[in-house]
């Protein structure tokens, strides 16, 4: 097994809206958290990998932002060195920006899934590089290094799926494990509190423990350093396995709507 980096993911880690905060740095591998500076309960995160000089934006966020994000990136990057938007979906505060990216870049490649990549058009979006995650699930940088995309059909979206970075353990999960709280808490410190959080949002989001099982079970093969969704807090691993343990158990959806059946 490959050595890790150093993981920067502890529990009780601020959000400073300041610049971006590195979540992870080794071998000219590092991941950082990019914001955005959002006061309401449904604030999003927007994730750089960087390798190399090889960037990857995961879930660039709403076009109100693109201004801030594009600055963060900035300060990590030259922008020009962003090859590809990871969009776990395509709900407004996920893939908005992608109109900016691309104006900007035309040449940024957009992954997602097929069934994402039907809907972005309705952006005004024209002609992209579209990388179709079903077809091609693993994306390799120049280095060699690899990202693994992890199909979670229903979780909220038919084409939803999940990003795991191989060299940092880090899985990046769209709005699975999200949570809605205004604490500006970057990292899950007390998860007993965290998962009434999540509940909030899973309760009313997601299909049904079906789907939430599903998906818990495909990610048996993979050793999860840390899960940093799209809303709400990053889950360090101390608290990795409970947070697996939650989607295993998890009533919601349909499971509410139609308990009789």
């Amino acid at each position: 097994m490959q050595k890790r980096g150093r993981n920067f993911c502890h529990a009780g880690l601020q959000i400073d809206q300041r610049g971006p905060i590195c979540l992870y740095e080794g071998q000219a591998h590092r991941i950082y958290w990019l914001g955005a500076d959002n006061a309401s309960a449904f604030r999003f995160n927007v994730y750089l990998i960087l390798d190399h000089d090889e960037g990857i934006i995961i879930d660039p966020g709403s076009r109100d932002f693109f201004q801030e994000i594009f600055q963060k990136v900035s300060q990590v990057c030259d922008p020009s060195q962003i090859k590809a938007l990871s969009l776990c979906h395509q709900d407004p505060d996920v893939a908005g920006s992608i109109k900016d990216w691309l104006a900007f870049n035309p040449e940024i490649a957009i992954i997602t899934s097929e069934r994402t990549n039907v809907l972005l058009p309705h952006y005004g979006v024209g002609n992209y590089r579209f990388y179709n995650i079903v077809d091609k699930p693993v994306w390799r940088f120049e280095s060699g290094r690899k990202l693994r995309f992890i199909e979670a059909p229903f979780l909220h979206f038919s084409g939803a799926y999940a990003t795991y970075d191989e060299t940092s353990g880090f899985l990046f999960s769209g709005d699975i494990w999200a949570a809605l709280d205004t604490d500006r808490m970057l990292v899950v410190e007390d998860f007993d509190y965290h998962i009434t959080l999540m509940d909030l949002f899973h309760i009313d989001y997601m299909a049904c423990n079906r789907a939430a099982v599903g998906f818990a079970k495909r990610l048996d093969d993979y050793e999860i350093e840390a899960i940093l969704p799209q809303h709400g807090s990053i889950i360090p691993s101390p608290f990795v396995s409970r947070a697996v343990d939650y989607l295993m158990d998890l009533q919601c959806g349909l499971d509410l709507v139609y308990p009789d059946l």
